[in-house]
C-alpha cells in the first residue's frame, strides 16, 4: 500500500531484561554446542515471571515520551492496537486493555493484533487505514511483547530459526509529524503453506489446553517425515515470498533496494536469516540488524521496530535515509514496511537511564 497521506512514526520505545549467554545455555546443558555454533547466536533476552503486558507498558511510555515533543496528548489517540505470539495471561482476559489503562487510560477500542511475528507491522498498516478514515484523531499506539518464560516452552530448542527471547516494542503512529514518514507497508500471504505450523496437530482440543508444549521442531521432523513417504512439499518457497513482499512495497515506495540504508529484520539465527531474509534480497548482513539480534533473541512481533529504535537512536540512520521493516510469520506471510528518517534522535526526550 502507497502511503499517500501525512503518517508518521512519532515515537518508539523498547523494553528488554537482561540477557542470558548462549555460552552459558550450553554449559548448564540446555542448548547444544553444535547448535550454538550453527546458530550464531551470542545472546538471549531473558524476563523470568515479569509479565508480557508489562513489558509493553514500559515500551509505550518510553515510545509516548518521546512522542509528546510533536504535541500529542493521550487524548489525540483513537486506538491502541497490541501484539503478541504467546499467552498474554489469564484466558477470557485483554491484555490490550491492560496496556490501554496503564498508557493512555482513555475511553478508545484496544484490541490485539497477529498473526505472529509480523503482527506489528499488519497493526502498522491497520493504523495507517485507520488515520485516513478517521480525521477525529490523529494518533495510534501500538505496542508488542512476549515472554517465553514457561515451563512448556523451551527456548533454546524449539526451533532451529530461532532463540526464543522475551521483552517489548511500542510505536507512536501520528499524521502530526515525527522522526520518520511512513511510504509504504503491506504484506503478501502464502496460504498453502500454513499447514507447516500446524504439524500434524489437531485443532482441537488446542495444545495449550492438554499441555503440550511450543515445538515448531517437531511440527518440521512431522513434514519431514512425511516428504520422506512421498508426500508433495509446498511449491512455494519463503524466500519468494520475502522477495515478492520486498519488491511490492519498495514499487509502492519508489524505492529500490539500493536505496534503503538499513533492514530491521525478524532475530532469526544466522542460517535462517541468510536461506529466509538476505539470500533472496542478495544483501550482506551488515545492510542489517544481525549484529545486534544475535544478542538479543526473536522476540515475537517486535523485533523490527527494536531495530529500527537501535539505528535511530545510536544515529545509524538520519534524515534521509530509508529503512525497510521487514518481518514474516505464520500462514505463511511476510510484512513489510519502507520509512524515511526526517529527524535525528534527540537524547532529551527521554531520561538517560532509557536510553540504548
Amino acid at each position: 500500500m502507497r502511503v499517500t497521506g501525512e503518517v508518521h512514526l512519532a515515537g518508539l520505545g523498547s523494553w528488554l531484561p537482561d540477557e542470558v549467554t548462549t555460552a552459558d545455555a550450553v554449559a548448564d546443558g540446555r542448548y547444544g554446542e553444535a547448535d550454538r555454533k550453527a546458530s550464531g547466536m551470542l545472546a538471549v533476552r531473558v524476563a523470568e515471571d515479569l509479565p508480557a503486558p508489562d513489558m509493553a507498558v514500559r515500551a509505550a511510555r518510553t515510545a509516548l515520551r518521546r512522542a509528546a515533543r510533536t504535541g500529542l496528548t493521550a487524548d489525540d489517540f483513537g486506538a491502541l492496537l497490541h501484539c503478541a505470539t504467546y499467552h498474554q495471561g489469564p484466558d477470557g482476559w485483554s491484555a490490550p486493555h491492560y496496556v490501554l489503562h496503564r498508557t493512555l487510560d482513555r475511553p478508545i477500542g484496544a484490541a490485539q493484533v497477529g498473526p505472529g511475528c509480523l503482527g506489528m507491522l499488519t497493526a502498522l498498516e491497520m493504523a495507517a487505514h485507520r488515520l485516513a478514515a478517521d480525521d477525529g484523531k490523529d494518533a495510534v499506539l501500538l505496542t508488542a511483547a512476549d515472554n517465553f518464560s514457561p515451563s512448556l516452552v523451551d527456548r533454546w530448542n524449539s526451533s532451529r530459526l530461532f532463540l526464543l527471547a522475551d521483552g517489548g516494542a511500542a510505536a507512536v503512529v501520528s499524521r502530526r509529524g515525527g522522526f520518520a514518514r511512513l511510504l509504504s507497508v503491506g504484506s503478501v500471504s502464502a496460504p498453502v503453506m500454513e499447514e507447516l505450523h500446524r504439524g500434524g496437530e489437531e485443532l482441537f482440543p488446542p495444545g495449550i489446553t492438554v499441555g503440550r508444549s511450543l515445538n515448531f521442531e517437531e511440527r518440521s521432523d512431522y513434514w519431514r517425515s512425511r516428504w520422506a513417504q512421498g508426500a508433495a512439499p509446498p511449491k512455494v518457497h519463503l524466500g519468494d515470498v520475502v522477495a515478492d513482499a520486498v519488491d511490492r512495497v519498495l514499487a509502492e515506495a519508489d524505492t529500490g533496494l539500493e536505496q534503503v540504508a538499513r533492514i530491521c529484520h525478524t532475530g532469526y539465527s544466522e542460517g535462517a536469516l541468510h536461506t529466509i531474509y538476505l539470500d533472496p534480497l542478495d544483501v550482506d548482513a551488515a545492510d542489517g540488524t544481525w549484529e545486534f539480534t544475535r544478542s538479543i533473541g526473536h522476540i515475537g512481533a517486535a523485533d523490527p521496530f527494536i531495530g529500527l529504535e537501535r539505528l535511530w537512536t545510536r544515529g545509524e540512520v538520519g534524515p534521509g535515509d530509508r529503512v525497510l521493516l521487514l518481518a514474516a510469520g505464520p500462514g505463511m506471510e511476510v510484512a513489510c514496511a519502507v520509512v524515511e528518517i526526517t529527524e535525528p534522535y534527540l537524547p532529551a526526550t527521554a531520561r538517560p537511564e532509557e536510553d540504548l
